[in-house]
């Protein structure tokens, strides 16, 4: 942030804009044009049209200051989602805060793998359950109730904060009542049988968390991104008892990169029911992004 704030107050959108970008670009943040603009959308509430349209419009003491403060936050890389309070995924929005993960849009593979096994195997009308471990915002198992009408969910996460969150987003998009929510690490405590298990658990190896993007290694919650000594913790829970949660069904979590074969190999190990080998899934940018296997008994 420059030593003096933009004084922005009265001054016509097209030149805010211009300075934003300005700024921007001087702090290394990309696509300053495009970051600019959101930073408008955000203090003034007007969509890309009309920002377009009244770019003549003089800025209005509010609109201003709510404009120095969302460009100090993101001028210290702080993500738009944050300081928007909310993130797009799968067609709808969540909210966010400092105690969920940001949803990424890497984490749509999961879903998209998830509907297509439902397809394939019956459809989208039965009562199908559905665990999601590490829940966070909930825009996993959220979006999969709102997809499948006839589905219930439980939900689990240490962080009774994130949960909150997950409540909240959870009414927000209609699924309320077919979704329990229990604080609990991975499986514990979780006795009922379900068709599906979804995660995106942690799984950043404890020593690389400092040379994350400040992005996420200063915003995103330390709980969701710390996955041990080599980020197969919490993977390793999961399997331990997936088998007996998970009898007969499917199991899709996601992964980081290279971790795929490892994954795999412990759901291998470790799922004395497993119906054939794990699968994986690439995402839009062709990184194994899912490993995927079935149980049967």
């Amino acid at each position: 942030m420059p030593d003096a704030a933009p004084d922005f107050i009265g001054h016509p959108l097209s030149a805010v804009r211009r300075t934003l970008q300005t700024l921007l670009n001087a702090a290394r943040i990309d696509d300053p044009p495009r970051e600019a603009r959101l930073l408008l959308e955000v203090a003034t509430g007007l969509t890309a049209e009309l920002l377009l349209r009244d770019a003549a419009r003089l800025l209005r003491d509010d609109e201003a200051k709510r404009l120095s403060e969302a460009l100090r936050r993101r001028l210290a890389h702080e993500p738009l989602s944050r300081i928007k309070g909310e993130r797009g995924f799968y067609g709808r929005t969540f909210a966010v805060s400092p105690a969920v993960l940001d949803p990424r849009p890497e984490t749509e593979t999961l879903i998209d793998l998830v509907l297509q096994w439902v397809d394939e195997t019956g459809g989208r009308q039965r009562p199908l359950s559905i665990i999601d471990v590490g829940t966070g915002s909930g825009c996993i198992l959220i979006t999969l109730l709102a997809e499948l009408t006839h589905a219930t969910g439980l939900a689990t996460d240490l962080s009774p904060d994130a949960i909150a969150i997950a409540r909240a987003n959870a009414a927000r998009h209609g699924v309320a009542e077919r979704i329990a929510f229990t604080q609990a690490r991975s499986l514990e405590g979780v006795d009922g049988l379900a068709d599906i298990l979804v995660s995106n658990p942690p799984y950043i190896p404890s020593a690389d968390i400092a040379a994350l993007d400040p992005g996420v290694r200063d915003y995103d919650p330390l709980l969701a991104l710390d996955g041990g000594p080599d980020g197969l913790t919490v993977y390793r829970d999961i399997a331990a008892r997936v088998g007996a949660v998970v009898p007969s069904g499917l199991i899709a979590v996601e992964v980081g990169t290279g971790q795929a074969a490892d994954v795999a190999q412990i759901l291998t190990n470790s799922v004395e029911n497993r119906a054939g080998l794990p699968w994986t899934r690439k995402d839009l940018g062709g990184h194994v992004r899912t490993v995927a296997m079935l149980t049967q008994r």
